[in-house]
């Protein structure tokens, strides 16, 4: 059992980003940010045993994190508290941060603004999956991939604009 247990923390430790972006891409806030990460780690470990190794770790890790995502969003999304795109810009500000860190901020909140199925695209896009692969992991044919993703980036890049931003 001890030898299970340290298998799936290493796992868990060597694909920690994963569990990362996907909770700045559902959460506003840094605690809800965490107890999704600890929602995912409870919910990979639960479904452990059925993973069978027919695709990578990561990939597997991928889909149970975002399908636990998308559940625990629903669930906490009236408690979540949620800032307009300015109200967030003007925090960012207050930090004078570089060029660079002001866009991945801005770049956060625009996509808090998309729905759950949205943020899904994006982020499967931006871990550099193929439109086959984020099909797949959605549960959807790959010809459908490419034209959500593709409307998903012109909201995305829709909402920047809306406050006068450009990247």
């Amino acid at each position: 059992m001890k030898a299970k247990q340290q298998e799936f923390l290493n796992l868990i430790e060597k694909h920690k980003g994963i569990l990362h972006k996907v909770s700045k891409m559902y959460m506003d806030n840094v605690e809800d940010q965490n107890d999704l990460v600890q929602e995912i780690v409870l919910q990979l470990w639960h479904s452990y045993d059925r993973f069978e190794g027919n695709s990578q770790f990561s990939t597997w890790m991928y889909r149970v994190s975002l399908n636990t995502a998308l559940t625990y969003f629903k669930k906490e999304k009236k408690k979540s508290t949620h800032y307009t795109f300015l109200e967030n810009i003007d925090r960012v500000d207050d930090h004078d941060p570089s060029e660079k860190e002001t866009q991945l901020e801005l770049f956060y909140i625009a996509v808090h603004q998309l729905n759950k199925v949205e943020k899904a695209l994006i982020f499967l896009f931006l871990e550099g999956q193929s439109h086959k692969e984020i099909g797949r992991n959605l549960g959807i044919t790959e010809v459908n991939a490419r034209v959500k993703l593709n409307r998903t980036k012109d909201k995305l890049q829709t909402i920047i604009k809306t406050y006068g931003y450009e990247f």
